[in-house]
């Protein structure tokens, strides 16, 4: 609803208007509603806190200024706006863990726009996550029409934010990057394709490219941040790595459809041991010095960055809920102590 003084004209069909009448601070008091923060996980209750507001708004677009919590919190309360759901009850039965059938979710109708300021990537993938606090799990939520319509990249003001959120964020998306070369670009032994056909191997070789380029700007992007936090260019480099670590060929989710079959029928016919033995020549690293997994632990202390679970609080009373909560096994989770 307009204010008194406040004027729109039409100028083409079925856009753009134009705006006169009021200044544009004394507008924004009237026609945007603000919220400062949600919490961390992205508690519930926060999700329908927006939504609500959204609602009662009428709002059209959503711009967050902030890291993961903003931007996970945004795609669940849009979801939860197209789909009415503003009670504990209704949301319950959209995420991904209650199967809701694809025709009885309808799909988001509030545009949004990111401006991130941690490297967390949120921004760059549809699904979100919110935690039921009832259960203390965080489940995830999916649609085609969830996630950003602009992300709008800013270094000068990501200056604020911690150097322990900036850097261990920074670090999930070198975990990406590494976890996709080590796991899913090796070819057999003796070069050959095997069985792929030559879609799948330009998708490898694009995707492969995308992540090492990532890498190429994650690392020293951090590193010089790092020491230097006021390095614009440094942390607008970094930026630029998360972009390339989450959008390279196909988005994700078709990444894991198409590669998870070949990479389990690879990793059962070589083993490890081929794999530690490629990357050791590959970075020009000796058997008996050093191991891929100290290179990345290097450069985590490079960083200030914790290199054990025991750093960060969690005791070996503790390992086996979280080798459960996390779905990885015992002995690995034992590596990190």
């Amino acid at each position: 609803m307009s204010l008194q003084g406040e004027h729109y004209f039409q100028v083409l069909e079925p856009r753009p208007y134009v705006y006169i009448g009021l200044r544009f601070a004394d507008a924004c008091k009237h026609h945007f509603g603000i919220r400062y923060g949600i919490r961390q996980h992205v508690p519930w209750p926060d999700v329908l806190e927006v939504a609500a507001d959204l609602c009662d708004l009428k709002a059209d677009l959503i711009v967050t200024l902030g890291a993961g919590s903003r931007t996970d919190g945004a795609k669940v309360a849009a979801l939860a706006v197209a789909n009415e759901a503003f009670t504990l009850d209704a949301l319950d039965g959209l995420h991904t863990a209650a199967s809701p059938l694809p025709k009885d979710v309808k799909a988001c109708t509030i545009s949004i726009i990111n401006i991130p300021t941690s490297l967390s990537g949120g921004e760059y993938m549809a699904p979100g996550a919110a935690t039921d606090l009832r259960s203390n799990r965080k489940l995830g939520f999916r649609h085609p029409s969830m996630g950003s319509q602009l992300v709008i990249l800013d270094p000068v003001l990501t200056v604020s934010t911690p150097d322990r959120v900036w850097l261990s964020s920074g670090m999930r998306a070198v975990d990406h990057c590494v976890e996709g070369l080590c796991s899913v670009f090796f070819r057999t032994p003796s070069g050959e394709e095997g069985t792929d056909d030559d879609n799948t191997n330009k998708l490898k070789e694009e995707t492969e490219e995308a992540l090492a380029k990532a890498l190429s700007l994650l690392l020293p992007g951090l590193l010089i941040t790092r020491h230097f936090p006021s390095d614009l260019p440094a942390r607008l480099e970094a930026m630029a790595g998360v972009v390339e670590a989450n959008g390279p060929a196909v988005r994700q989710e078709e990444r894991s459809c198409v590669m998870l079959p070949s990479v389990l029928r690879w990793n059962r016919a070589y083993g490890d041991a081929w794999v530690e033995e490629r990357q050791r020549k590959e970075r020009g690293l000796r058997r008996d010095t050093v191991s891929a997994g100290d290179v990345v632990a290097g450069f985590v202390a490079a960083l200030g960055l914790p290199t054990s679970v025991g750093e960060v609080g969690v005791g070996r009373d503790k390992l086996d809920a979280l080798a459960e909560s996390s779905e990885q096994v015992l002995e690995i989770v034992e590596m990190a102590l």
